[in-house]
């Protein structure tokens, strides 16, 4: 069923001035063209008007202007302003826990957790807990629950240290084969592990078992150099100086008083 549109009083229609002077009172000097009148009853009507002040594109001056009957002259109920279908209008409140991003945490910034967030599964251990209990992890208020190490787990696959990353597509091996893959502990081992080697991109990161890149410790091994050969009296030293003693009472090289030298190659 369609409802019949209110027909507009004309009275009210007619008291452009009336809503104008209103909203001048609440923004002197912002109040633009007159827009259009609408009927919200029988003897309600709303006056629209642009607005100037460039804060408000798109925005309009609603004045609502009323009379009792069809004697008395109109008042004015209440100026607000509204937006228009093209108004800037601000996007929609979140919560700050669904507007964290990674990376927002600063030096000092404190996390809150709350007491049943479906990552976390409290650790029932009694107090007498020895200090094997704590060196496997086991000591904490609250561990990662399955939906935590899943959540995890997919985070952590589809990001960059992933196998889908291009430099893993080119990588000549995956992780899980190179020596500088340190596999992580607990029930993410399977999948996950941390890079160790200080030329990789993901040194010091969480990287997938099958992700891969150039530094891989079987990419290029390198033949080791062959060691020195041992000094032994059968090795000929082709870089040191013999020094060979010359006829008695001479020092080698020298000539004495009464020897002729001759050139070397003559009798």
């Amino acid at each position: 069923m369609v409802t019949p549109a209110l027909a507009i009083d004309p009275t009210l229609a007619g008291a452009v001035e009336l809503a104008r002077a209103a909203a001048e009172a609440e923004a002197a000097g912002l109040v633009g063209d007159h827009l259009e009148v609408t009927a919200d009853d029988e003897h309600v009507a709303t006056h629209f008007f642009a607005t100037l002040d460039p804060a408000y594109r798109g925005w309009r001056w609603a004045v609502t202007v009323s009379r009792f009957d069809e004697g008395d002259q109109p008042g004015v109920d209440e100026v607000v302003l509204l937006p228009g279908d093209d108004a800037l209008l601000a996007p929609a409140w979140v919560p700050w826990s669904e507007r964290l991003r990674p990376g927002d945490l600063g030096v000092g910034d404190l996390l809150p957790t709350t007491a049943d967030d479906p990552r976390l599964a409290p650790t029932f251990l009694s107090d007498d807990i020895d200090d094997a209990f704590y060196e496997l992890g086991l000591g904490r208020v609250r561990t990662l629950s399955y939906d935590g190490r899943v959540e995890a787990a997919e985070r952590w696959y589809a990001g960059e240290p992933g196998p889908e990353a291009p430099i893993a597509r080119a990588a000549p091996a995956a992780c899980a084969t190179c020596g500088f893959f340190v596999p992580l502990a607990g029930g993410l081992r399977q999948a996950f592990g941390a890079c160790a080697n200080e030329f990789a991109p993901d040194d010091g990161r969480v990287v997938a078992v099958d992700h891969g890149c150039g530094a891989h410790s079987e990419a290029i091994v390198l033949p080791a150099s062959p060691p020195p050969p041992p000094v032994d009296e059968y090795t000929i030293d082709e870089y040191g100086i013999d020094v060979v003693g010359g006829p008695l009472g001479h020092e080698p090289g020298s000539v004495s008083d009464g020897d002729t030298a001759e050139p070397l190659g003559h009798s």
